[in-house]
């Protein structure tokens, strides 16, 4: 037994023994480090299957990486998954990179395949340069110390065996095991970032210094110990700062700041929302209510003694229109339904009763708006602006933001949620009643 075939088969029994018995789908492009992948789990006597992607940025070099993959998976009795991308359209519509495209596409229908054809789990090639690569391209960047953890053995269904093997060593065992693979006439142009620090710098790097593949390994095990650490100081730390509030979570500014390393920890509190900014983030803690830092899918805003952190949704517009024979309408984030009671009946904060017949429908449902005022229930004749209730009833921004009012004709009957208006109000000779509910999702 060859001493790589050894080592990955002992690995599969240790650190991959949840391998083992469990359909599994390999990733193979047909060029030396996948080639051997397969190979190796072939020799191992994984159940897996093959799926390779044509992103058809070669032309005819594509279409023959796809036939060589096709007929080393027959040679195995393996079934094999073949699927051709138009990359380079996806990643113009998406405005992203070429690389960055055909990466969200493989892995998106590595997933689909996963879940119609119930693999447990995805094998990828990555390797100990792959990894190396990794780490510089983040250290020139600009990184926290996620990005110089390297990449990860498992992530979700990812599994990437390969990593604690070097190039030299995968290509060894191809030559020793006369296996045949397709190389990438694009790999050996230096015209992107990756492709110059393996044909440049890393070979200069393990010229002065030999070991310096296994000094790089040692130390992301310490980073990644580093990692571990601050992750267990974060969570002593979280049910101090972030508590959970009205459609997101609130970061007590006063708690971030009493603890050291603020930054650090409020790094690791939102590093996962996707936010690039953090100089913007740091500077919210001292800034004025108000401001904000948008990452794309979620938000982060300084208001008062706290940084809120909701979703990021664009602004809702539209008018709903509620006509008198609807029993309901249907809104982003709430349903509201109507009831004509009998007799007066009492409501609670997320209803509102009126007299109907001095209402005018079509009722109009929408945010509110600046400048909106209306007339509150109990205060007869005195005009309040909405911006001043909510001040009174210490709203957040982001509780401002999720306010709907209903308007008979120009006027506000409800801040729902909040109070009705006084004009409309239910008296005793009212005969004819109409009952708002509003149900929030």
């Amino acid at each position: 037994m060859g001493a790589m075939k050894k080592a990955f088969t002992t690995l599969i029994d240790s650190t991959f023994s949840f391998l083992k018995d469990k359909p599994v789908l390999v990733a193979v492009s047909g060029g030396l480090d996948s080639t051997v992948l397969a190979h190796l789990c072939q020799e191992a006597g994984l159940d897996f299957a093959i799926a390779h992607c044509n992103f058809k940025l070669r032309g005819s070099e594509s279409d023959a990486d796809a036939i060589f993959v096709s007929e080393m998976a027959s040679g195995f009795s393996k079934e094999v998954f073949v699927q051709a991308f138009d990359t380079e359209a996806y990643a113009s519509s998406q405005k992203i990179s070429i690389q960055m495209a055909a990466r969200e596409l493989r892995y998106a229908w590595f997933e689909e395949l996963c879940v119609q054809h119930n693999f447990e789990y995805i094998l990828t090639a990555h390797h100990a340069q792959d990894d190396l690569e990794t780490f510089l391209i983040n250290l020139g960047r600009g990184t926290g110390i996620d990005g110089l953890t390297g990449i990860p053995e498992t992530n979700q269904r990812v599994v990437r065996p390969l990593l604690n093997f070097s190039r030299e060593q995968i290509k060894t065992y191809a030559e020793e095991q006369g296996i045949s693979w397709r190389e990438d006439s694009s790999n050996a142009s230096d015209k992107y970032l990756r492709n110059h620090l393996r044909h440049q710098a890393i070979p200069a790097l393990t010229d002065a210094n030999t070991n310096f593949l296994n000094g790089f390994q040692n130390t992301v095990s310490h980073l990644r110990d580093v990692q571990d650490l601050l992750e267990d100081y974060t969570t002593l730390l979280y049910s101090k700062i972030v508590t959970e509030s009205f459609k997101g979570y609130d970061l007590n500014i006063d708690e971030l700041k009493r603890i050291p390393n603020t930054k650090a920890v409020l790094y690791q509190l939102l590093k996962g929302f996707g936010f690039t900014a953090w100089d913007d983030i740091y500077d919210l803690l001292d800034a004025q209510p108000g401001k904000q830092v948008i990452s794309g899918e979620y938000r982060l805003l300084k208001d008062r003694n706290v940084l809120i952190l909701t979703e990021h949704k664009q602004e809702e517009t539209q008018q709903y229109l509620l006509k008198a024979d609807q029993d309901k309408a249907v809104l982003p984030g709430m349903t509201l339904k109507v009831e004509k009671p009998e007799k007066f009946e009492d409501c609670s904060l997320n209803e509102a009763i009126f007299d109907a017949d001095l209402l005018e429908f079509p009722l109009c449902v929408r945010r509110w708006q600046e400048g909106d005022a209306f007339y509150p229930f109990g205060m007869r004749g005195k005009k309040k602006k909405l911006s001043k209730l909510f001040k009174d009833l210490k709203y957040s921004t982001v509780q401002k933001e999720a306010v709907w009012v209903v308007c008979s004709g120009t006027e506000i009957i409800w801040v729902v949620n909040a109070r009705s208006d006084d004009r409309f109000k239910v008296m005793p000779a009212t005969t004819r009643f109409i009952k708002l509910i509003a149900h929030y999702d």
